[in-house]
């Protein structure tokens, strides 16, 4: 057998120190479902980022909801739609089984009694380590614009954080959602000047970020109230791998300037 040149054999038996680190901050996700948690009424996924919630009219672009749609099939079971999270972000969706189910908990959404926690990586350090922001947006096409109290369309969006760690310039926060407005997280982080790091769609700079190729936002925590026996049901979602490797470099980062 012709031996390799050592230079490819180095290639060929460990992956370059540069498509390593591609492969560490871009999300992955397959057709298969991590379910978080099932029964008869409702179900819990594990949505991964860049995979859509819902389908988008006239695609054929899979989504959450699509192949979700596909599995329960085979168990003559319906999937219905609850709440949604950005396309972008990942952790745990909500679904229901059947129509009375879904209509029990899209009421406790609108009366935003659920807890919806997100852990996001911020651009820069927060000077206040708690807080609840209030702002006031009108959605304009597929971004939310801020306005003012006095705009008679704009909508409230309200929520609390805490910061759980502080990075060199960096911010990895937990967010209570008590409104529920489209990107309001990125949205109203952006007005206090801390847009969410990998966000392009807010910030366009965030474009150029080489530690993670996505808006740094996840669905950590979630708890509502069981549609049929009424009990508290709580989901927890560990952080998927580019997440993990965002905030570990950010750490090493800190560490190096000290």
């Amino acid at each position: 057998m012709k031996k390799l040149p050592r230079k490819a054999r180095r290639r060929a038996g460990k992956p370059d120190r540069v498509s390593a680190q591609e492969d560490r901050r871009r999300p992955r996700f397959s057709h298969e479902l991590s379910v978080l948690y099932e029964d008869d009424a409702v179900i819990v996924l594990d949505k991964p980022a860049g995979l859509l919630a819902v389908p988008i009219k006239g695609s054929d672009t899979p989504s959450a909801l699509s192949l979700l749609v596909a599995k329960l099939k085979l168990k003559r079971q319906r999937a219905l739609v609850v709440h949604r999270i950005d396309r972008f972000a990942s952790g745990a969706l909500l679904f229901a089984k059947t129509i009375p189910d879904r209509d029990a908990l899209v009421r406790q959404f609108l009366a935003h009694t659920p807890v919806r926690q997100y852990l996001a990586v911020l651009r820069g350090r927060l000077g206040v380590k708690a807080g609840t922001l209030v702002h006031y947006f009108r959605r304009e096409g597929m971004f939310q614009q801020l306005r003012t109290a006095r705009d008679p369309q704009a909508a409230r969006a309200e929520l609390r954080y805490s910061v759980e760690r502080l990075f060199a310039d960096a911010s990895l926060v937990r967010v209570e959602l008590v409104t529920g407005l489209q990107n309001q997280i990125r949205a109203q982080f952006l007005a206090m000047g801390h847009p969410v790091i990998g966000d392009r769609k807010y910030h366009r700079t965030e474009s150029s970020e080489q530690l993670i190729a996505r808006v740094a936002l996840h669905a950590a925590y979630l708890q509502f109230v069981h549609p049929r026996s009424a009990e508290s049901v709580s989901i927890d979602c560990k952080l998927p791998l580019d997440f993990q490797h965002l905030v570990r470099e950010l750490s090493r980062s800190s560490r190096a300037r000290r």
